[in-house]
């Protein structure tokens, strides 16, 4: 069974810097994209950046040049380096993988439990 676990979130005040990680583990085969979302009270659920499994990046128009995403396809984990944070950036991040568990098989989509962040003077 597969389980992406998020860390790093919390309260930072703006200008602040927060990086926030989510490992996959469980049955794993391969994992292609991987990606942030957030989700801010009273908004929609949106994508924040993405990246690819050989390291292509994207990102919303929101968060280019403050945010970076990253993976280290050895140890199943994506990071998300949050720097010049802005009170509009504070949502629950949740993290989500398209994971294929066996070879030959269809991958699914799976999403992490989410992680606070907060930024507040």
């Amino acid at each position: 069974q597969v389980q992406l676990v998020e860390s790093g979130g919390g309260l930072v005040q703006p200008g602040g810097s927060l990086r926030l990680s989510c490992a996959a583990s469980g049955s794993i085969f391969s994992i292609t994209a991987m990606d942030w979302y957030r989700q801010a009270p009273g908004k929609e659920r949106e994508l924040v950046a993405v990246v690819g499994r050989g390291g292509n990046t994207n990102y919303a128009d929101s968060v280019k040049g403050r945010f970076a995403i990253s993976r280290d396809n050895a140890k199943n984990t994506v990071y998300l380096q949050m720097n010049s944070l802005k009170p509009e950036d504070t949502a629950v991040y949740y993290c989500n993988a398209y994971i294929v568990e066996r070879s030959g098989y269809t991958g699914r989509n799976y999403w992490g439990q989410g992680t606070q962040v907060t930024v507040s003077s």
